[in-house]
């Protein structure tokens, strides 16, 4: 499978990677008591070394087996710069039948990560160039896990710190309850004024009749979205949901491959899309789904996961797609994988922007001390 020894791949390892947060923020999907990460390692016959990102799942352990057991004997041997033929090989003996769905997307998400930064470590090119892109200053909104279930005066204090780091974009958690969600979003409203962008994610935790009642202060405090109000797989409440105000409704974080995108662009419900390049399908399956997204004047603005290597991955992409929209920076009070695993690539500028690095490949290295010092840890990461 391989025409360039040098970058045959010989090996690809899963890591799971987990730590314990004291300051657990609450959101839709409960207390977030641990974060999780699977890195994916990818080492050529000639000694290139690719790291990448797979989504835990809420599941590591499994997704790391996963990797190690069943996606490793699909991938061992082809050239490392072939990513479409890898891509390919995934889908048809995994995605296409009779395969675990949205785990194996997760994983091969990682290997393609990994895939792309061997790619720009052979060629000494940053990714962003690979995927034809340039160097460019990408807006940034205060994301991740942050800005939780709390008193408004205390929400409205943590959003002026963020705006005075130089933020002019922030999402704010609801799916509380329609009651204590809105009060909230006046407070950070009032308390930061009309020149920042606010937008809002209930974390699948709304019901029909919830965003029928929250849409009018939406449409009231000029709310930028309303993100995944109901599960991925709900199309009718999206479809109907839709029609209660001028609010666009957004999602993509746990819909999986082109495949998905397409009925999601196609049903016309959700006009903010949020591809994951550590579950969506990798930076080769994003890259797709922005250009069907492109045809439809849809913007992708990339949801953000754990590490440092999806956060680069991600600006990556944002750097070479014609209808890029945000950055979500994670601005999580705790974020081991973001400070300490790797060098970190959203540092902000004082337009509220980042930049991807420039360095080859995804432009950053890990270090492996921190994933040994850090094992696996069992368990639910929400409460």
């Amino acid at each position: 499978m391989s025409g360039n020894r040098d970058l045959r791949i010989v090996s690809v390892e899963a890591h799971p990677t987990s730590f314990r947060v004291t300051q657990g923020v609450t959101l839709g999907i409960g207390r977030a008591v641990k974060r999780d990460a699977v890195l994916v390692k990818v080492v050529t016959e000639g000694g290139l070394v690719g790291w990448g990102e797979a989504h835990h799942g809420r599941c590591p352990g499994a997704i790391a087996k996963l990797i190690d057991t069943t996606l490793r004997g699909l991938v061992v041997g082809f050239d490392a710069s072939d990513v479409v033929g890898v891509w390919n090989a995934v889908y048809q003996k995994q995605l296409a039948s009779h395969g675990m769905g949205a785990a194996a997307a997760i994983g091969l998400s990682g290997i393609d990560q990994a895939l792309w930064d061997i790619r720009g470590k052979a060629a000494g090119w940053p990714v962003y160039k690979l995927l034809g892109g340039t160097s460019k200053p990408i807006p940034a909104y205060a994301g991740g896990i942050s800005l939780g279930f709390q008193e408004p005066e205390a929400l409205a204090e943590e959003a002026r710190a963020l705006c005075a780091q130089g933020y002019r974009a922030l999402k704010l958690r609801f799916g509380d309850s329609v009651e204590r969600d809105i009060p909230r979003l006046v407070a950070v409203r009032e308390a930061l004024g009309p020149g920042v962008r606010i937008m809002v994610d209930a974390n699948t935790a709304y019901t029909v009749d919830d965003v029928r009642r929250v849409m009018p202060a939406l449409d009231a405090f000029d709310v930028s979205w309303l993100e995944e109000p109901f599960p991925a797989h709900d199309y009718r409440s999206y479809r109907e949901a839709r029609s209660f105000g001028s609010t666009p409704l957004a999602a993509g974080e746990n819909h999986y491959t082109r495949y998905e995108f397409d009925r999601v662009i196609e049903d016309g419900a959700i006009r903010i899309l949020q591809p994951d390049v550590s579950k969506s399908g990798g930076i080769t399956e994003v890259q797709r789904i922005a250009a069907m997204a492109s045809a439809y004047k849809v913007q992708i603005h990339p949801h953000t996961s754990a590490t440092g290597l999806n956060m680069s991955a991600s600006l990556h992409v944002l750097s070479a797609i014609d209808n890029g929209g945000y950055f979500e920076a994670d601005v999580a009070k705790e974020n081991l994988f973001r400070d300490e695993l790797t060098s970190r690539p959203d540092l902000l500028d004082a337009e509220g922007c980042v930049r991807a690095p420039d360095a080859p490949g995804l432009g950053l290295e890990v270090d492996e001390k921190f994933v040994k010092a850090h094992p696996l840890i069992e368990g639910p990461g929400y409460v």
